[in-house]
């Protein structure tokens, strides 16, 4: 009768062995979501292309203008 007790409290061995491998794949999850965030993170502070472009670009037109400008006054006589 004692040995019947003292299996029931534990719970059944299949049901340890499910605990077991539900903490395994918990301690797996946490490290791939960790690695995905780190990712992520990584992503969104990288500059894209679209950044350069669009830089490049705002860059190319503010010499541009400035060339502009001063082509006009030099052609203008004094």
């Amino acid at each position: 009768m004692g040995k019947k007790d003292t299996q029931a409290n534990r719970g059944a061995p299949v049901d340890m062995y499910r605990k077991q491998i539900g903490k395994q794949d918990y301690k797996k999850s946490k490290s791939e979501v960790k690695k995905s965030k780190d990712r992520a993170g990584k992503l969104q502070s990288a500059m894209g292309i679209k950044d350069v472009v669009l830089m490049l670009t705002g860059f190319l037109l503010v010499i541009v203008a400035v060339y502009m400008i001063l082509y006009v006054s030099l052609e203008r006589p004094s």
